[in-house]
């Protein structure tokens, strides 16, 4: 079999979000944890999660066991043959063959998630906004990272973050033009922004992401970004290119370095320093907007099946979020203590555990008439609440 054959057998036919029980599968995956054990039997077996660019999936293997785990590793690719099966409410692949898959037998886009506007669109909106640029010293210092292939290849690729936000190829790339575009038009409202500048921290800001982050089996931080952090890296990162430019102005690194060392606004989220220009103010604010609205975003795409007008519990934002009254909602009353977010499913926020539901109110305040409301009610402002002063 050449090897055009090969990649055209191993194109995905079916991510794990496609599924079913009872289904045949005999797809490639990505090993994301290899663990394994003894059965009560005293026989071994071998529990799997394995991924693709959809989600995880638990396989397990129960024959072969040793002749199978000694074949690959974690963060390996191998192609399954499995019986999808549900057990205690989640799918499983009872894997009866696998072998290693190697790296050039697969795409990568297969098993991490991508974003949704091609690359090359996006590296030709980066050009075109370096080219817009006024100011010559900022344009030269984009210039240089445009011309350096290295960064211009992981800048393209890498994620933006490894769970909060843009998580998914080519996620970097699309939050810095996302954010030079909100600094293009908050730019046009208030002339006094210097737009130029603006727009370079933008597409620079997260660039320590590059080495920070590594996306080559799945997103983890190196070791780099662990003790240094993406922010210190990415003003290393500018400095070594302000070096080859001659006469950029001392001022003007300065206050470039500035955005990147700022961009995160507290102290408390990480950030060296606090905004202290205009535009890095105006920075960390439009950075935290598309980061956030991303975030919200991709959380509630995640569950597209569901019947609920509001999403699961998000840990790291620390809530549920309302999807809208056309996703389910119709079907919770507004006058019903259910509705809030914190009594969703009846589960108590971030336990787990479950209540009982409370009872309907008889009547819904939201229901009656302004006399009705107002009935009884004493409409002295000034009177104590002892004096029957209105309810809230």
């Amino acid at each position: 079999m050449s090897r055009l054959q090969r990649r055209e057998f191993l194109v995905k036919k079916k991510y794990v979000s496609e599924i079913k029980e009872r289904d045949w599968v005999e797809e490639p995956f990505l090993v994301r944890n290899k663990i394994m054990a003894m059965a009560k039997n005293g026989r071994p077996y071998m529990t799997l999660k394995l991924m693709d660019r959809s989600g995880e999936v638990e396989g397990r293997v129960w024959d072969r066991v040793d002749e199978f785990s000694a074949c690959f590793e974690r963060d390996d690719f191998i192609l399954v043959s499995a019986k999808a099966s549900v057990y205690m409410g989640k799918m499983q692949l009872i894997i009866q063959e696998l072998r290693r898959l190697p790296d050039e037998d697969v795409d990568i886009s297969d098993f991490l998630p991508v974003a949704s506007r091609p690359v090359e669109a996006m590296i030709s909106d980066l050009r075109e906004r370096v080219a817009d640029l006024g100011d010559l010293h900022l344009k030269a210092l984009m210039q240089a990272f445009l011309d350096d292939q290295e960064f211009l290849e992981g800048y393209s690729r890498a994620p933006a973050a490894k769970a909060m936000h843009h998580v998914y190829l080519g996620g970097l790339l699309e939050h810095a033009l996302a954010v030079a575009s909100l600094a293009e038009d908050v730019s046009q409202r208030y002339p006094a922004l210097n737009r130029d500048l603006l727009i370079v921290g933008a597409l620079l800001h997260d660039i320590g992401k590059v080495a920070e982050l590594k996306f080559d089996r799945s997103f983890e931080y190196t070791d780099v970004g662990k003790l240094l952090g993406h922010i210190v890296i990415g003003v290393e990162m500018v400095e070594e290119k302000l070096r080859t430019i001659p006469g950029f102005p001392k001022e003007m690194a300065i206050l470039v370095k500035h955005l990147l060392l700022s961009h995160h606004g507290q102290y408390d989220f990480g950030s060296p320093k606090r905004p202290k220009t205009l535009e890095a103010v105006v920075l960390n604010s439009l950075d935290d907007m598309d980061s956030k609205i991303n975030g919200v975003q991709t959380h509630i795409e995640k569950e597209p099946d569901s019947e609920s007008a509001w999403t699961q519990y998000h840990r790291l934002y620390d809530r549920y979020f309302f999807k809208g009254y056309g996703q389910g909602a119709a079907r919770m009353p507004i006058g019903d203590d259910m509705s809030g977010p914190d009594r969703l499913n009846g589960e108590k926020r971030g336990t787990g555990t479950r209540v009982e539901p409370a009872s309907p109110r008889k009547s819904s305040r939201f229901g009656n008439t302004l006399e009705e409301q107002l009935k009884g009610k004493s409409l002295n402002l000034f009177a104590s609440s002892k004096e029957g002063a209105p309810n809230e």
